[in-house]
């Protein structure tokens, strides 16, 4: 791995954040493996004092197989698919914070729901957070063990454009998980502020 440590120094800890607000829809995390959907959103979600969910293991629940399995089981774009459905299904259901599998956001279809009924969150990462956060691990079937960095770099220069189509982008860093979600709750304060005066001082988070 190469070291550039020198570029990616984490930042301070930002303020603490100051405003009050409710989201008007649901929370809808993405980004690549490794970013902190999972950790970060389970934060989030206590912090709205609203449920959290995990697309993956919805799936994985309908589908009765692990998510690496499921086009081998079912065929070629079943997961594609599923995911679809499972994520339709979530936006339907209460507002709460949706953990969404490494490429959900990368499906057109999903995309397009997402952006229309929920405020999608990407949480960008570094490729040095990533390659230290995935390495080694044996539950990331998008990867092949020794070719880590090679894929991530490959997934990161093909997804990060699908990424930006998020309504707010936030910079995730090698950080304790608290720092991230206040870096995440000051993003979405402003754009709530922007696009949804009304619900801007509702609730403290």
């Amino acid at each position: 791995m190469t070291d550039n440590s020198e570029n990616l120094k984490t930042p301070s800890r930002p303020p603490s954040p100051l405003v009050s607000f409710m989201p008007p829809k649901p929370v809808v995390l993405v980004g690549l493996m490794g970013c902190g959907k999972t950790s970060i959103g389970k934060r989030l979600a206590k912090r709205f004092d609203l449920p959290f969910c995990d697309s993956d293991q919805e799936v994985e629940e309908a589908a009765g197989c692990a998510i690496g399995e499921i086009d081998s089981v079912f065929g070629d774009g079943s997961l594609e698919k599923g995911e679809f459905k499972v994520i339709s299904r979530l936006l339907n259901q209460q507002v709460q914070v949706i953990a969404t599998g490494c490429l959900s956001f990368t499906y057109e279809k999903t995309r397009k729901l997402i952006k229309e009924k929920a405020i999608s969150v990407w949480l960008k990462a570094d490729l040095q957070t990533l390659y230290t956060r995935v390495s080694g691990r044996k539950d990331r079937p998008l990867l092949e063990p020794g070719k880590e960095e090679e894929i991530l770099t490959q997934m990161m220069n093909d997804y990060y454009p699908i990424f930006e189509e998020s309504d707010v982008s936030v910079q995730t860093y090698d950080e304790p998980a608290n720092i991230t979600v206040d870096r995440v709750i000051i993003a979405m304060s402003e754009f709530i502020k922007s696009n949804y005066p009304d619900y801007h001082v509702l609730k403290s988070v």
